[in-house]
């Protein structure tokens, strides 16, 4: 299996990302990136946690963890949602990602209409990377950060607008798993 699509595992950390087709852009202005914003919780708030975020003029990066199945519910967690999502067989790792289908659909359409184009808007199929080393966790979540600074974008990615960085620091009000990102950078036992 190619080591950027890898099944989403219950449990575990995955860089995820992708870029625009062609390497066009996925936000034309800043509205964009909230609608991006509550989409990505919409249809995923379910199935993930989100660490730390990164929204580009023409791609993006997530740092998100597979949420366990609730042990008690097992069975009815994996057949409401392959119902609702018209999933035949409910695999875990098909209901993630078939949710992740959805929200990057409901986006490009939004987007498609915004912009009066049509065909795809994100590059096919998206990019996930596992992430093995939890000591690695803090490298990525700078890696994600950063990422503006490093493609010119801006001269310092602590001010760029569309990364969780500020909401992290600064405590600003959001789903992220702040405290979690802290502690990666503190815990030094």
């Amino acid at each position: 299996m190619k080591p950027l699509l890898v099944p989403l595992e219950a449990g575990k950390f995955y860089h995820i990302f992708n870029r625009g087709n062609n390497g066009d852009n996925l936000f034309y202005k800043n509205d964009n990136h909230l609608f991006f914003l509550r989409k990505l919780d919409e249809y995923l708030s379910e199935y993930i946690e989100l660490y730390a975020y990164c929204l580009l003029p023409n791609h993006f990066h997530l740092l998100v963890r597979i949420k366990d199945a609730d042990t008690n519910s097992k069975n009815a967690w994996h057949f409401q949602n392959a119902k609702r999502l018209e999933l035949n067989h409910p695999n875990p790792e098909d209901i993630v990602s078939a949710a992740f289908h959805r929200f990057f659909t409901s986006y490009a359409k939004a987007i498609n209409k915004q912009q009066n184009r049509h065909g795809s808007l994100f590059e096919n199929p998206f990019k996930r990377k596992v992430i093995e080393n939890t000591s690695y966790l803090a490298n990525l979540v700078f890696y994600i950060h950063s990422n503006p600074q490093m493609h010119g974008i801006c001269n310092d990615f602590r001010q760029y607008a569309w990364s969780s960085y500020d909401r992290i620091l600064l405590g600003k009000p959001s789903k992220l798993k702040k405290e979690e990102v802290i502690k990666w950078f503190t815990d030094k036992s």
